[in-house]
């Protein structure tokens, strides 16, 4: 799940992080990390042969909130409510189409050849979170669309690749950038990656664009979201009345991807993997 930037949709960029509230996972605490990141992704698998014409956002959440309780856990999002934000309805998000995160399960919205939906999940497991997406085709999609997600993808594994320590967090905004613009997308610059652990969302905010070597230093032990939104047109985003909802401004796809990731003495681990 993202976290807003200033929880306001701003068309300022993000702020640098600043170190003030950064946590430092131990290795016990990582090893939760990797029992609730695992967890996670294998919640968008089970989810994934869902993912057909005609069954609704409703049962997606339904049967990740089932699937959820069964293993131990519960979702983070329900009834989350930050600072300036209503509680948040849904056990998980379901973004659909223009929708660019934050999309709220609703038994009314029934998926449809051709679209493309990104879903959040973001199981708690022994105190811990662990948070991941991905958007999937619905039946057979146009071109443009396909172009997107696996842009999208790819974005956010350059984005992984130059973690380690000593790196930048604008090391990993700028990969993003540079491949999203090469092949004709725009970055969301208001919604960013975040640090997660016992808390939803801590420091460092991870911007998914940026330059090389702006930005906070990174160090072994430290736990984000590597999560980029990439448009189809312009980045500009809209919020709508339920207080969660965002979508592009132009009413063009959006998709996204989101691992959470570890920087190891080594470089990165990938926390979300099944």
């Amino acid at each position: 799940m993202s976290q807003q930037n200033l929880l306001s949709l701003s068309a300022n960029a993000a702020p640098p992080p600043t170190p003030r509230g950064l946590v430092l996972l131990s290795a016990r605490e990582l090893d939760k990390m990797r029992r609730v990141g695992k967890l996670a992704a294998n919640l968008l698998h089970h989810l994934e042969p869902m993912v057909q014409p005609g069954v609704s956002t409703q049962a997606l959440n339904d049967e990740a909130a089932r699937w959820m309780k069964a293993h131990g856990a519960v979702g983070a999002t329900l009834g989350y409510a930050p600072p300036g934000y209503p509680p948040f309805p849904g056990a998980i998000c379901t973004s659909l189409n223009e929708v660019v995160c934050h999309g709220i399960p609703n038994p009314k919205q029934l998926l449809k050849n051709g679209d493309i939906i990104n879903i959040d999940v973001t199981p708690i497991l022994d105190g811990y979170h662990g948070d991941t997406s991905k958007t999937f085709l619905v039946g057979q999609v146009s071109a443009t669309a396909r172009k997107l997600v696996e842009t999208t993808q790819e974005a956010m594994l350059r984005g992984i690749a130059e973690i380690k320590p000593g790196a930048r967090i604008g090391d990993i905004g700028a990969a993003i950038q540079d491949y999203a613009e090469a092949h004709g997308f725009s970055v969301v610059r208001d919604m960013v990656g975040h640090g997660v652990g016992r808390q939803f969302h801590t420091e460092p905010q991870v911007p998914h664009y940026g330059k090389r070597g702006r930005g906070l230093k990174l160090r072994s032990g430290m736990v984000f979201t590597v999560e980029p939104m990439l448009n189809e047109g312009t980045y500009e985003l809209e919020l709508l009345s339920d207080g969660w909802t965002v979508l592009t401004k132009d009413k063009k796809l959006s998709a996204q991807f989101e691992h959470t990731v570890a920087v190891t003495k080594d470089g990165v681990e990938i926390l979300t993997l099944a």
